[in-house]
């Protein structure tokens, strides 16, 4: 499968406790992290879901 680097550009204080798990289970903590993940249709759904606070990596 193909790979998609994600990287969280605004902080999740404030965001609704779903946005703030979906965060913790893409594995991103701190921003400015970039983390890897596999590009399937539900990390799609859940980078969907927090757009606002990431951005996908070229």
């Amino acid at each position: 499968m193909a790979k998609i680097k994600v990287q969280q550009i605004k902080s999740k204080i404030g965001a609704p406790i779903d946005q703030k798990r979906t965060l913790d289970a893409l594995g991103l903590r701190k921003i400015s992290q970039v983390i890897e993940v596999e590009d399937t249709p539900s990390i799609r759904g859940m980078i969907r879901k927090v757009h606002h606070l990431v951005k996908v990596v070229e």
